[in-house]
């Protein structure tokens, strides 16, 4: 009877009557839960409803979804390792070189598009090392252009960029973050955030100038170890002016810089709590700061690795899950381990489309 039901209600072109069956369906499926019943409703909720004007499919909610799988609204997709510096406390290491071709990593940033995500954070390793950029600069033009994206934003530590690259891209791109922990040069090289005798802050200023000349919100990272805790940045943050200033508690991360399997030792670096908030004492003046300890930054970020696994890591580690490309976004998520509500409190969520900023520009 409930397959005739199905069959009958598909044929049927009036709207009205399908409708009804789907809510009768639904309601039924509430109080049991056969396998019959279960089969139709999957098949029924994952049509695309038809709108009754266009006859144009409309996104719609799955009642049979689990309620409890988070939206995936902020995505960062590391999606090389490799990177042209050595930075002693990094926490996602050079352990592949794989990078996914840029068709297929395109089709994934689409079905999380339709998943719900609305912004999307590239990084790495740095993501300016692969194909010059370019690879990168089409993800930026996709994500915007195609996907109509609210908000791309991309993490880099400047040293690769170009001015040709902001021409070609630059107008797709909402954010531009650049990592300094120190305006010091000799903090800087003892870190490991420079390569050869370039300066960084040299790299630093420059992208910040190219930000601003085509109209790219630029932001600065920061992340606080022992050899930047007791540095007074106020002044030269001011004398940036970026739409935000993240200030990091470094963190330690087993397999990446801990441990045995691990490619750094970052154990140099780790400072306590009591001198973190003293470091953000220090500016808390600065109104562009925003401060993320490692209870607050460990499992609020969706971070998806070179192979597009969501990372888990609740346990102070690296766990990936299944590639959304071959289980689904849903799917995935469920063992991403991300805190949805520590997310919320960090503030993931702010003004990230720079068409919503009031910028300088």
């Amino acid at each position: 009877m409930l397959l005739s039901l199905f069959i009958i209600s598909t044929a049927v072109t009036g709207l009205a009557l399908y409708k009804t069956i789907v809510f009768i369906l639904n309601q039924m499926s509430k109080l049991i839960l056969p396998l019959e019943f279960q089969f139709i409703g999957k098949l029924i909720n994952g049509k695309a409803h038809m709108d009754a004007d266009s006859g144009k499919p409309t996104k719609t909610t799955d009642p049979l979804k689990d309620p409890t799988t988070p939206v995936p609204a902020s995505v960062n997709y590391h999606f090389t390792r490799q990177c042209n510096y050595k930075c002693g406390f990094c926490f996602h290491t050079a352990k592949s070189s794989f990078v996914l071709p840029l068709d297929e990593a395109k089709h994934g940033l689409k079905i999380l598009k339709q998943a719900g995500m609305e912004k999307i954070n590239f990084s790495g390793g740095e993501p300016f090392l692969q194909n010059k950029g370019h690879f990168v600069g089409e993800l930026v033009k996709y994500c915007k252009d195609s996907l109509q994206l609210p908000s791309v934003s991309i993490v880099s530590n400047g040293s690769l960029i170009k001015k040709s690259w902001f021409q070609q891209y630059g107008t797709y791109l909402d954010i531009l973050a650049v990592s300094c922990d120190s305006f010091n040069p000799e903090t800087n090289e003892m870190i490991g955030r420079q390569q050869g005798k370039r300066s960084h802050l040299t790299s630093l200023y420059q992208v910040r100038d190219w930000c601003t000349e085509y109209k790219v919100a630029f932001k600065l990272n920061t992340v606080v170890n022992t050899y930047n805790i007791d540095e007074d940045m106020a002044v030269s943050v001011e004398s940036l002016n970026p739409c935000r200033w993240k200030v990091f508690q470094c963190l330690i991360l087993d397999g990446e810089n801990a441990g045995a399997d691990a490619l750094r030792d970052a154990s140099r670096f780790v400072i306590q709590d009591e001198q973190f908030n003293d470091f953000l004492n220090r500016h808390a003046h600065v109104p562009c700061l925003v401060p993320e300890s490692n209870e607050k930054m460990q499992n609020s970020y969706l971070i998806l690795d070179e192979c597009m696994r969501f990372l888990d890591c609740r346990d102070g580690k690296k766990i990936p899950s299944k590639s959304i490309l071959d289980v689904g976004v849903d799917q995935a998520l469920l063992f991403s381990g991300f805190d949805e509500s520590m997310f919320l409190k960090r503030g993931g969520r702010y003004t990230w489309s720079k068409a919503d900023m009031t910028l300088d520009w």
